[in-house]
């Protein structure tokens, strides 16, 4: 459990082209941040499980203020747990992912590597196993985020589980 970065800027566009929070009101309207950062925290909810991914009672807050987003509840394994993360954090406008989920089981943690530009599985790989051939690994660890091997973009944060 703890705080993971993200790149705000990059990710899943939900919120359409504003923040939830700076979205225009009529000016007789005061801003009710409070609905907008419900409205954003169902939105990403959504949008993991549009991945398959679930958790028991599945919790996910947005704050527009910090651009966090905290996610409780108990994860069925640490895979799917670390799938939810990322999927919460690559969304744009979050900066944060507050992780509050549990699993059942401890398993070693994944580590967490941000995309930059030139960057491919295989050199990802390369980096953590010492083998590009290991990109495999990696791939079917972000699915179903990742559709292609080839489809990264820098920003994006993925997870890259322990060598098997």
């Amino acid at each position: 459990m703890g705080i993971l970065s993200f790149i705000k800027e990059a990710g899943e566009k939900l919120f359409g082209a504003a923040t939830p929070s700076v979205q225009a009101a009529p000016a007789s309207e005061p801003i009710d941040v409070a609905a907008l950062n419900q409205k954003a925290g169902e939105a990403i909810a959504t949008y993991i499980r549009s991945q398959g991914l679930d958790a028991d009672n599945l919790d996910v807050k947005y704050d527009s203020a910090s651009h966090t987003v905290t996610v409780s509840g108990q994860a069925p394994d640490q895979a799917t747990k670390e799938k939810i993360l990322v999927a919460a954090g690559n969304v744009q406008h979050v900066d944060k992912v507050n992780d509050q989920l549990s699993v059942p089981n401890a398993e070693p943690e994944s580590q967490y590597y941000a995309v930059v530009s030139g960057d491919n599985l295989w050199k990802i790989a390369e980096k953590y196993y010492g083998s590009g051939a290991k990109n495999d690994l990696i791939f079917e660890a972000n699915k179903p985020m990742l559709k292609s091997p080839d489809k990264i973009y820098p920003g994006q944060v993925l997870h890259v589980p322990p060598a098997a």
